[in-house]
């Protein structure tokens, strides 16, 4: 005879009812801009849908102005990716370095996490004016040693100077605070039967470790491209004279007034997942692969 089912509590359907809102909350802005990119050539910003196009797909291939989208695409997939990669090497390297005894270690610890508190444009007005200073001492230097080269020098503020290091201030600490979470995690006894097996400390680290955290430093990998791919406030006053997708973005909200701005919202939207699905994909199969080894 089966259970009587017994009804739900109200707690649950308030908290189903808390979570509806929530994810409504989360996803219904992107949703919303999602189905207004494919309005048609009399479509305004806002709803009724009027038509059904690829037109401002279209108007954003073929430019916006004076900005050039596909020149700012290319820079953010650019700086993304050597973010992604200096995101990975360091947090990987810092994560082995305190597995030991690392002098200063507590203090460089809270010093890497104090950026993730420090308001974001602040740390941006830091970096640029610290850029902009060593331009001043710099243009000076070569004025006195060497005037022809004086004449060509512009500015040290650029995509892969200070904007690199303004996107690392925000990629590094939740790298590493992830490193810490997946070494906490893994078992030294593994390392222990390689070493009693004739392994040295660089054979233990290629064949043993690596493979075992290999989908944590993808999820690093794509912990960093993500942020820098959206990064927008750390990024404003350090990206020199080229500016990334996002800052692009954001300027074309106050001189924008067709859905073109939706497309290109969606676009950004679109490699987000493609980047977030590739990195499931690599997991699986690196797991998978484990499995079966």
């Amino acid at each position: 005879m089966a259970a009587e089912r017994r009804p739900r509590p109200a707690s649950f359907w308030f908290l189903a009812l808390f979570f509806c809102a929530f994810v409504l909350f989360l996803y219904g802005p992107m949703f919303a801009i999602f189905v207004l990119s494919f309005q048609g050539p009399e479509g305004g910003l806002t709803f009724p849908l009027r038509g059904v196009s690829l037109h401002w797909f279209r108007q954003l291939w073929e430019g916006i102005g004076t900005v050039d989208i596909g020149a700012a695409f290319r820079r953010s997939l650019a700086l993304g990716a050597v973010v992604m990669v200096l995101t990975v090497a360091l947090s990987l390297a810092a994560g082995l370095a305190y597995r030991k005894r690392l002098p200063g270690g507590t203090a460089l610890f809270y010093v890497v996490v104090a950026s993730l508190i420090m308001p974001s444009i602040v740390v941006s007005l830091g970096i640029g004016l610290m850029f902009r200073l060593l331009d001043g001492a710099l243009h000076g230097w070569l004025e006195a040693h060497a005037p022809s080269l004086a004449e060509g020098f512009v500015s040290t503020l650029g995509l892969f100077s200070s904007g690199l290091g303004a996107q690392l201030t925000w990629t590094l600490p939740f790298g590493l605070l992830i490193m810490f979470a997946v070494f906490n995690r893994f078992n030294p006894a593994y390392e222990e039967a390689a070493r009693d097996l004739g392994a040295t400390p660089r054979q233990s680290l290629q064949h043993v470790v690596l493979p075992l955290i290999g989908p944590s430093l993808v999820g690093i990998g794509m912990f960093g491209f993500t942020l820098s791919w959206d990064e927008i406030a750390r990024s404003s006053q350090a990206m020199g004279d080229l500016n990334t997708l996002p800052l692009e973005l954001q300027g074309l909200t106050t001189t924008v007034t067709t859905p073109v701005i939706y497309a290109l919202g969606t676009v950004t939207t679109v490699v987000s997942f493609v980047v977030v699905g590739t990195t499931l994909a690599v997991v699986w199969a690196w797991r998978r692969r484990g499995g079966g080894a």
